[in-house]
């Protein structure tokens, strides 16, 4: 697959301070990439360099495999690449307006600009909204807009920065859901810096994930969520289990792992004696009240539920199994099994369950 753009030894600094520090990153032609981490990560940095409206201080930006070095340069790329802010910033004028504006800069015909514009309203549901001032619409009516306004211009990337703040939930997971089906649709490709893990989710098929204006670790979104190569990122992507245990067998890519005078298996290769965290993600984990006949999961231990605290719709259970282990039940499962806080039940899990990295004393 093309890239359509990549970023090299990239350095950014705003009043002398280093702010970005991207060793390597590539961006996929007509797939969705979310750039995700903790506030002042540099994600709207990387995105606004990315754009060609902040000029590196060091480092190569390619476009579609031509560099990006001078002014000219980034005017040609730009004419190419949508950015969307957190704000919609629209004018003072009616929404049709609003959506034309990007496309009165180009030399399109009063038809194609027409065309253009009501396609792109028709892609986000606001064609009732055409003749409406900008100024009458809701908060999400406005994110529309600004979306449609993008989609417009037909671009080749389009650059998205937290362009779900401030939604109420019903109105951010509508718009999520249309956004994804444009992209689809258009093969568009995107970059969206998001700080939700369940928008990255329903977005996204690669994730990079960032930390202090650097990578951390970038790739497919499944392979992020259920593979991390660090604790910080296993944390950030809702790993809420994560154990430190040491390995004591480990024979044809099984491995027994002791964690707290107690056995997990799990799949991989580290030798005896490796210190290791063992990583299990909530979902993966079943609460059953008895131990099953016949189960496919290696592991099973005997727990306390410690806690119950309902999330949206499910419950979130922390469980002592001799150690801490967090699972998701659904509100259904709680209610029939009867489960409640200093409940005994039986938690297990798959050995293909437990991400296993190393560890360094």
């Amino acid at each position: 697959m093309n890239n359509i753009l990549t970023v090299q030894n990239l350095i950014v600094r705003r009043g002398g301070v280093k702010v970005l520090d991207i060793g390597a990153l590539n961006v996929q032609e007509s797939r969705i990439l979310a750039l995700i981490g903790p506030n002042g990560a540099g994600k709207s940095t990387l995105l606004l360099t990315m754009a060609g409206l902040l000029k590196p201080d060091q480092g190569e930006m390619c476009y579609k495999n031509r560099p990006v070095k001078s002014s000219a340069d980034r005017s040609r790329m730009r004419k190419s690449v949508c950015v969307v802010f957190q704000e919609p910033l629209l004018l003072n004028t009616t929404v049709y307006k609003n959506v034309a504006l990007g496309l009165k800069f180009r030399s399109l015909t009063n038809g194609e600009i027409r065309k253009n514009v009501e396609d792109a309203l028709d892609y986000f549901g606001i064609s009732s909204l055409a003749g409406r001032s900008a100024k009458t619409l809701s908060g999400g009516e406005s994110k529309r807009v600004s979306l449609a306004r993008a989609f417009a211009l037909k671009p080749e990337l389009i650059l998205m920065d937290e362009a779900f703040n401030s939604l109420d939930p019903p109105t951010r997971e509508t718009l999520i859901d249309d956004l994804r089906h444009v992209l689809e649709e258009t093969k568009i490709t995107a970059v969206l810096a998001l700080h939700d893990r369940e928008e990255t989710l329903r977005l996204a098929q690669d994730v990079t994930v960032m930390s202090e204006g650097r990578l951390i670790q970038s790739g497919a979104t499944a392979q992020i969520f259920n593979q991390p190569d660090s604790e910080f990122v296993a944390n950030f992507v809702g790993t809420e289990t994560i154990l430190e245990g040491t390995v004591k067998k480990s024979n044809a890519g099984l491995m027994e792992i002791s964690i707290a005078g107690k056995t997990i298996e799990a799949m991989g290769n580290y030798p005896p004696g490796q210190d290791v965290y063992c990583c299990i993600r909530p979902e993966n984990i079943t609460v059953l009240q008895d131990t099953p006949e016949k189960t496919s999961a290696r592991n099973t231990f005997k727990a306390r539920i410690q806690k119950i605290v309902r999330q949206a719709f499910f419950y979130k259970m922390i469980l002592d199994c001799g150690f801490p282990v967090v699972a998701y039940v659904t509100v259904s499962s709680c209610d029939d099994l009867g489960l409640c806080e200093g409940s005994t039940i039986i938690a297990s899990f798959k050995a293909t369950a437990v991400h296993v990295m190393k560890r360094e004393k």
